[in-house]
């Protein structure tokens, strides 16, 4: 979605993208159109704040029940008004959900890299950008299995991330070899602050208790062997972090539903910067963010309608993969 549209067009937008994946979220986004009071409710919030799954989450966290009727969710904002609990957290926090399913679509473009880097079997030094609390950055302490056409190709031990493939994805024979893994994130999470690690609970779906469970598998890994994050901004700190992490192993600077939280304009800096960084040699890029968000990597691939939601993943610039939002499926055509 987009974070920054109006707060109709935003919500209608979720609806759609949310599809069958959680009946609550879509009955409510839809209801929240059609709800002029709760619209100009929501709209009273700055722009980045008035998202639906923050807004979602936030109502949830101070009680409303989920799944459960829109009527629980309105009530609760409209009595909010403008100094109440559920606005204050709303300011206060952010979506920083950090879904690790999406490693099922990010290893192949690792093993791409890993296999194409000009020292083989170097290892890779991962660098996360809006990293949250680093839950990403542990691609090798999971399983996988990607079920294609011809049958399901297993790697790793259980737990395993599912996720379904069309086209010829270069699905790893190992486990990626990870030299050095680093984020960096406005406002980093740590894994053992309870509250931090609630709070990403809450934005998971309310019917998706599949990611509740691997949330909390991937909290265990995350404190077994803490990743190292810096607070701060992406476009300013990257080039840092990137010759930091040079010296451990081929630099792969990675995000996943990150850039659409920057405006339109840093989005385009952003960009700049990657491809620039890729040009010098300094490192390799994977995206995978929602269609619009990186106008020049979704043109490099294939045509996606416009009702069609989904990811753009990108190596170095260029799409090789439109995927699932949380990960569960991947088309290859890179």
């Amino acid at each position: 979605m987009e974070p920054y549209a109006d707060v109709i067009d935003a919500y209608a937008a979720f609806a759609r993208e949310v599809g069958a994946d959680s009946a609550t979220f879509r009955s409510w986004a839809e209801a929240v159109v059609e709800d002029p009071e709760v619209v100009a409710w929501i709209g009273s919030l700055p722009g980045i704040k008035q998202q639906p799954n923050l807004v979602f989450a936030a109502a949830r966290w101070h009680g409303v029940p989920a799944p459960g009727p829109y009527r629980n969710l309105r009530e609760a904002l409209l009595a909010d008004g403008a100094a109440g609990p559920i606005r204050a957290t709303i300011l206060a926090r952010a979506t920083q959900t950090n879904e690790v399913g999406r490693l099922a679509t990010l290893v192949p473009a690792f093993a791409r890299i890993a296999a194409e880097q000009e020292q083989p079997g170097r290892p890779l030094a991962l660098l996360e950008a809006g990293a949250s609390a680093g839950l990403c950055l542990y691609p090798d302490r999971w399983g996988y299995a990607w079920q294609t056409d011809t049958g399901e190709v297993l790697l790793g031990a259980e737990p395993r991330l599912s996720c379904r493939v069309k086209g010829t994805a270069p699905l790893p024979a190992e486990l990626p070899s990870i030299g050095w893994r680093g984020g960096i994130d406005l406002h980093p999470l740590a894994v053992t602050d309870a509250d931090q690690m609630g709070w990403l609970e809450q934005l998971v779906w309310p019917e998706h208790d599949d990611r509740r469970t691997r949330l909390r598998q991937a909290v265990g890994v995350a404190r077994d062997d803490p990743p190292r994050l810096v607070a701060g901004d992406l476009i300013a700190e990257l080039p840092r972090m990137v010759r930091e992490a040079s010296g451990h192993g081929t630099v792969v600077v990675f995000h996943s539903a990150v850039i659409a939280y920057l405006e339109p304009a840093e989005r385009e800096r952003f960009d700049r910067l990657m491809r620039g960084l890729v040009a010098e040699g300094a490192c390799h890029w994977v995206s995978n963010e929602s269609k619009t968000v990186l106008p020049g990597v979704t043109a490099s691939g294939p045509e996606i309608p416009a009702a069609k939601p989904t990811f753009v993943l990108g190596i170095d610039g260029r799409a090789v993969a439109h995927t699932h939002g949380h990960g569960r499926s991947m088309h290859w055509f890179g």
